[in-house]
């Protein structure tokens, strides 16, 4: 597998995730877990995951041409466990807390995937 085009592909997904949840919290709530009126704390730590998305977008968009290098790895390390991570989470909200918008299941499926893309190019 191509990690350039996966880091790519991920980054473009996590740095418009990222600026929605920074610019507007309550539409990315809204569309991941069907909130209408989302708390002012929720709407920060939606900012705070925004930041956090932003910056993994970044950081696999400047790591997409460093092809064999250690910090490539690491960073497909930690960007799988954050696609699992995502992937579990989304679900669990939406299996068991019945939090669910219209991005709900193609958000958990897409980080699936992205998992699945992950382990194919780290091993």
């Amino acid at each position: 597998m191509h990690r350039a085009s996966l880091l790519i592909v991920t980054a473009l997904v996590e740095s418009i995730t990222g600026l929605l949840l920074l610019l507007v919290p309550a539409l990315a709530v809204a569309l991941l877990l069907g909130a209408s009126s989302p708390a002012p704390e929720t709407l920060l730590v939606s900012r705070i995951a925004g930041a956090a998305l932003l910056a993994i977008g970044v950081d696999c968009w400047m790591a997409r041409n460093d092809h064999g290098r250690a910090a490539q790895l690491g960073l497909l390390v930690g960007v799988l466990i954050y696609d699992l991570a995502a992937a579990a989470l989304l679900a669990y909200g939406g299996l068991i807390l019945n939090m669910y918008g219209v991005a709900l299941w193609p958000a958990v499926i897409l980080h699936a995937a992205l998992a699945v893309w992950c382990l194919a190019c780290i091993y």
